[in-house]
């Protein structure tokens, strides 16, 4: 590798950030070389979003120091890191709804002229976007894109101001598997031709295997290891993230190898509007039988939330039919009950709990109204309280006990809580959205395990993820959604990540129903090297 001329060198020395008596950063001391793409590993709340926070100047730290070239560094503003050179990528959006694209563009310059030449800048712009990964169009709004659209031009955003140190916080979420090697390949060749150093946060160890130089692993705020890629392996990292005393392959995935069962959800022509009364669904079609799990694929804003809305009740049908163990299926409290239909749905606080029930409540939501909670039309209180008790225990839910309201939990502890309910019964049907977003590097892999054991048992699990490699990993079956309709299916074992992508981005041809005899059910998906965190 050639020596560096434009990137920049990051050091942090007992770097330290206290949010109240919790303290989120613990004298960290990270070393990033000039011209490197160095990932980041940890925990959800292991402290990596607040040490990069505080390297932007997002964050103010109480203790330590930023080095910048080997030279400490006043970085009290994100314009400030800016002058710097230092570009960051969030996690949450940060375009400006009412502006273009282009105005967007423009505007992460700053110290705008008061008269701006639009004919030279949109020129300007277009030779830039010859040189990206992806295009957007210029004269689109962000009411316009879609959630992997914004995570492009957050991606645009910092690469046409040119960085010598680009910060990335999970970039790749809602991006399609081409898109994402296609961004961090750009990047990975950038810096090793010394145009810039790339930091970024990531859970895929895949990513860290394919285009990071260095890692490094934050645990409960503290840096606790750091490597050259090419010296340490997926397991030695995950040891690292949830150190001693714990089990980073709890999750053994034990797939039984069955036939398929009897169809426990068909979906034919389904029609759904979205928010804004536009057409989210397509026409559906979909079966799901017992004993096996079926993932949804597809970018973020394919039309899987309104998908699963439809099928739990929280949206309406405009057509189309729901059937669930062959009959018609309307998502009533009665059926949810008799058919044993379960579900996770995405955001849970909002979608599946009542904010200011304690958790016990929220925990006996299904229960409280049937024996043994209830008797002769009174509730019993102890009943709850005891069954909250052993799920609290048995799913590692962090509360100040079962009286806690649910929202004073953290977002990963709520769905915790929400799955325990959901599995605390045996269901025929599990509907599934993003079920470890937010959940601990441990936790992922045992709610993997409590997923493929209900399948196991012979419950249909359908399962829609952005995580393509949860997916592979999990999936009996996998169907591709783009622009709300089903483009592909295809059995996991053997799936291929590119074709899959490819469908996933509507760049290739091919429908469900051309692929029938490859989708054939009860396929065992490989098993990935480690779960996804």
């Amino acid at each position: 590798m050639h020596a560096p001329l434009h990137a920049l060198a990051l050091d942090t020395y007992d770097l330290s950030k206290r949010f109240g008596a919790f303290t989120a950063l613990n004298a960290v001391s990270l070393k990033v070389r000039p011209g490197t793409v160095h990932a980041l590993l940890g925990e959800n709340g292991a402290g990596k979003s607040t040490l990069v926070k505080c390297v932007v100047g997002y964050y103010a730290p109480d203790a330590g120091a930023v080095l910048i070239d080997g030279r400490e560094q006043s970085i009290h503003s994100p314009t400030v890191a800016r002058d710097l050179g230092i570009g960051m990528v969030y996690q949450h959006f940060t375009v400006v709804p009412g502006m273009t694209v282009a105005e967007n563009l423009l505007l992460a310059r700053g110290r705008l002229p008061a008269v701006i030449h639009w004919k030279a800048v949109r020129a300007e712009l277009e030779a830039f976007l010859q040189t990206t990964p992806f295009r957007l169009d210029l004269d689109a709004t962000p009411q316009d894109l879609s959630a992997g659209e914004k995570q492009k031009l957050e991606i645009l955003k910092q690469l046409y101001l040119k960085p010598r140190l680009l910060i990335l916080d999970e970039p790749t979420s809602v991006l399609t598997p081409q898109e994402a090697d296609e961004v961090l390949g750009l990047l990975k060749a950038r810096a090793h031709a010394g145009d810039c150093t790339v930091v970024m946060i990531t859970h895929k160890f895949r990513e860290v295997a394919e285009h990071a130089d260095d890692v490094s692993v934050l645990r409960r705020g503290a840096l606790v290891a750091s490597h050259a890629v090419a010296e340490v392996s997926a397991a030695q990292l995950a040891a690292a993230m949830v150190g001693e005393g714990r089990s980073a392959a709890s999750a053994t995935l034990e797939r039984e190898s069955r036939e398929a069962g009897v169809p426990r959800l068909e979906v034919r022509e389904l029609l759904v509007s979205g928010d804004r009364g536009e057409t989210a669904v397509h026409g559906l079609n979909l079966t799901v039988h017992a004993g096996e799990i079926v993932g949804v694929a597809g970018v973020s804003g394919n039309g899987q939330r309104e998908l699963m809305e439809a099928l739990v009740g929280q949206r309406a049908i405009d057509s189309g039919e729901v059937r669930v163990s062959a009959e018609r299926f309307h998502a009533t409290r009665a059926q949810n009950r008799r058919l044993k239909v379960r579900s996770l749905p995405e955001e849970p606080l909002r979608n599946a709990c009542v904010g200011d029930l304690s958790v016990g409540h929220n925990m006996g939501l299904r229960v409280f109204d049937a024996p043994p909670a209830a008797h002769g039309g009174w509730l019993r209180g102890h009943v709850l309280r005891d069954k909250a008790r052993a799920l609290i225990h048995e799913y590692g839910v962090k509360t100040q006990g079962e009286g806690a309201p649910i929202r004073s939990l953290s977002g990963g502890n709520v769905q915790r809580a929400v799955l325990a309910r959901e599995l605390a019964e045996a269901a025929d049907l599990l509907l599934v959205s993003n079920p470890v977003f937010g959940l601990d590097f441990a936790a992922v892999a045992e709610i993997h395990d409590r997923l493929v054991a209900a399948r196991n048992r012979g419950t249909a699990v359908l399962l829609v993820s952005e995580d393509l490699d949860e997916l592979m990993q999990l999936s009996d079956r996998i169907v591709v959604m783009s622009e709300g309709r089903i483009v592909f299916e295809c059995a996991a074992a053997g799936a291929d990540r590119l074709t899959l992508g490819a469908h996933m981005g509507g760049h290739a041809g091919g429908h469900a129903g051309g692929h029938a005899a490859e989708a054939a059910a009860g396929h065992a998906a490989a098993p990935a090297e480690m779960a996804s965190a």
